[in-house]
């Protein structure tokens, strides 16, 4: 399956796409060459500005704060490298050499930049009625979700307070594994030396928070 299947949506300007997978390691490397950051800019807006519609007409029930919840949590930076994971984006970033070696492709933050540069592409190829599906399609499960628990905590962050309580603060370490396609990644969650808790995910952040998971079901029945 091409990125463009995985998105649902074929470019009338392929250009535009090359332009959203071009890191800016590529520019700092060859300054004739353009990247992605502008694009990123504008897809950072868009994404937001269609996840509030979609909040506004679609959940009624939430008030203006618990929609500022739902909507901070599913433009996250975690969220996008999610997304990114699912579009298998990492293959197909255009990276400098050095930023290749030290695994830019496996980086949420170049991911998640990616993602937002995407859909800026898609906006400027097609407009809004071309990037709103798009957006639909990739984030409807993410918002049903937080819609429905919009002031829980996710787990890395009930445990730091938890252990905040006794002047704590848990330490992560996550190793990654496997082709860029199909990256699995193993966290441990390290309190006091020692590991509490460990989880495995398609992402960083998922890895993270089933490893605090773990390790909140541990402290609770200590």
């Amino acid at each position: 399956m091409t990125l463009e299947e995985r998105l649902g949506y074929v470019f009338e300007d392929p250009l535009l796409l090359r332009l959203a997978l071009t890191h800016r390691s590529v520019s700092a490397e060859d300054p004739a060459r353009n990247d992605n950051e502008r694009l990123e800019f504008l897809g950072d807006a868009v994404l937001q500005l269609v996840i509030t519609d979609l909040l506004f007409r679609n959940y009624p029930h939430l008030a203006e704060g618990q929609m500022a919840k739902v909507r901070a949590a599913v433009v996250s930076r975690p969220t996008l490298a999610e997304i990114a994971a699912r579009l298998e984006l990492g293959e197909h970033i255009e990276l400098a050499i050095g930023e290749e070696r030290t695994g830019g492709r496996s980086k949420d933050s170049i991911l998640a930049d990616a993602v937002e540069a995407i859909l800026g592409a898609v906006y400027l190829d097609g407009g809004v009625e071309a990037v709103t599906p798009v957006i639909v399609g990739l984030w409807s499960s993410k918002l049903a979700e937080r819609s429905r628990r919009p002031g829980v905590k996710d787990y890395k962050t009930r445990l730091q307070e938890e252990l905040a309580r006794t002047g704590r603060r848990p330490g992560y370490e996550v190793e990654g594994s496997g082709p860029d396609h199909d990256r699995r990644f193993l966290a441990r969650v390290v309190i006091d030396g020692q590991v509490n808790g460990t989880g495995v995910g398609k992402s960083k952040r998922e890895a993270e928070q089933e490893a605090a998971r773990i390790a909140l079901q541990g402290l609770d029945q200590s």
